[in-house]
C-alpha cells in the first residue's frame, strides 16, 4: 500500500530550525518526484521544495537558502531542513510523491499525498 507520513513539526521561534520527514512505503523514493507543499487557512496549497526523480531540484523563491530538500534512499524517506525560520513559513506542510518524473508546483501532477504536519513560527 503506498503511503506517505509526515513528521516533524512543532513550534519554533523566529531564526530557529525544523527538520521534516516524510517516510514513504510501498515505493521507493529514488524511483519517485517528490515534493513538500504548504498550506495556510484559506489559501491554496504552494509548492515549497521538490525533488525529481532524476534528481533536479527546485525551491520557491521564498525558501531559497533556507531551506533544503533531500532524499534517504536506506531509509526511504523525503527530508526537508528549514532554517532561519520566519512566521510567514508558519503553515501545514503537506508531503507529495509521483513514481515517475514531475518538475512543477502543480499539485496534479503529484498523485500520492501525506495527512501533513504543523509548522508554526512565532516572532
Amino acid at each position: 500500500q503506498v503511503q506517505l507520513v509526515e513528521s516533524g513539526g512543532g513550534s519554533v521561534q523566529a531564526g530557529g530550525s525544523l527538520r521534516l520527514a516524510c517516510v514513504a512505503s510501498g515505493f521507493t523514493v529514488d524511483k519517485a518526484s517528490m515534493a513538500w507543499f504548504r498550506q495556510t487557512p484559506g489559501k491554496e496549497r504552494d509548492g515549497v521544495a521538490l525533488i525529481t526523480m532524476l534528481g533536479d531540484r527546485n525551491y520557491a523563491d521564498s525558501v531559497k537558502g533556507r531551506f533544503t530538500a533531500s532524499k534517504d534512499t536506506t531509509e526511504n524517506t523525503l527530508y526537508l531542513q528549514m532554517n532561519s525560520l520566519k512566521p510567514e513559513d508558519t503553515a501545514m506542510y503537506f508531503c507529495a510523491a509521483r513514481t515517475g518524473y514531475c518538475y512543477t508546483w502543480v499539485t496534479g501532477c503529484y498523485n500520492r499525498w501525506g495527512r501533513g504536519t504543523q509548522v508554526t513560527v512565532s516572532s
